[in-house]
């Protein structure tokens, strides 16, 4: 039997799994350091939610409380999400929220020991908490908006420090 090996070539290129550079990073040799990553979901609704969650008038419950308990467990479980993600012992989850006029703001920071960085869980876990509310509110109306972001990482290799937004922009 003869091997067109040109056509086998470009068999082997245009599939997916045969070309693939994606793998894991090996951090074996790496030293631990004190990580802290902050990251920011901001849901845009319309004003009268706001009054709604305020008042405690969601039918659902408390959606702040419950996007706590949303962020907390998605920060212990963004390895198993995102697939090259290293599980890491995380040893601070911190999660606050801020009503404003037609928005909630939702920072969380995580803290860790560890030989990489816990941006990705910070950020797992903002959107996790803005998804939540998202979908306690949804109910009176699916006009709304996320916005996820990274604030600041420290630790490691380089630090990183979003530059604050101009008035207006």
């Amino acid at each position: 039997m003869r091997i067109n090996r040109r056509r086998h070539r470009r068999l082997r290129e245009t599939t997916a799994h045969s070309n693939s550079k994606a793998t894991m990073i090996d951090i074996s040799d790496k030293n631990d350091t004190h990580r802290t990553a902050i990251a920011q979901a901001k849901l845009h609704v319309q004003p009268d939610l706001i009054g709604r969650i305020r008042r405690g008038d969601i039918p659902k419950g408390d959606p702040l409380e419950v996007a706590k308990v949303a962020a907390v467990q998605s920060a212990k479980n963004t390895s198993q999400i995102i697939p090259y993600c290293h599980p890491l012992p995380i040893s601070f989850v911190g999660v606050e929220h801020e009503l404003g006029e037609d928005t909630v703001t939702t920072t969380v920071t995580v803290k860790a020991n560890y030989k990489t960085g816990v941006e990705m869980e910070a950020l797992t876990a903002a959107a996790a908490a803005g998804l939540t509310i998202y979908d306690m509110l949804k109910m009176f109306g699916q006009r709304m908006e996320l916005d996820i972001k990274l604030l600041s990482k420290t630790g490691g290799k380089s630090d990183f420090q979003s530059p604050p937004r101009k008035v207006g922009a």
